[in-house]
């Protein structure tokens, strides 16, 4: 059963990598990078290190997103936008 889990997890935390790379909508990557170390966390739970499981779900997909996404708006690159808002300009 652990390894079922481990290996859903990886392959999440592969599938949400790949994501990050192929996305063009920054605050989706920043969502990507999230779920990446959501599931690494839980890869932590599995091999039995939830100290360190709890520290990347607090670090890594809490403090890293919410940090990114303000540089995001910082920069100016904090808009979604949608294919129809393009074509009206």
């Amino acid at each position: 059963m652990l390894f079922w889990i481990a290996l859903i997890s990886v392959s999440v935390m592969l599938g949400a990598a790949f994501a990050v790379l192929f996305l063009k909508n920054y605050l989706a990557a920043i969502a990507a990078i999230s779920v990446v170390s959501l599931a690494l966390s839980v890869l932590f739970v599995v091999l039995q290190a939830p100290d360190v499981a709890l520290t990347e779900a607090a670090v890594g997909t809490g403090i890293s997103g919410v940090i990114l996404a303000l540089t995001l708006r910082r920069v100016g690159l904090w808009k979604i936008e949608t294919p129809d808002e393009n074509e009206k300009h």
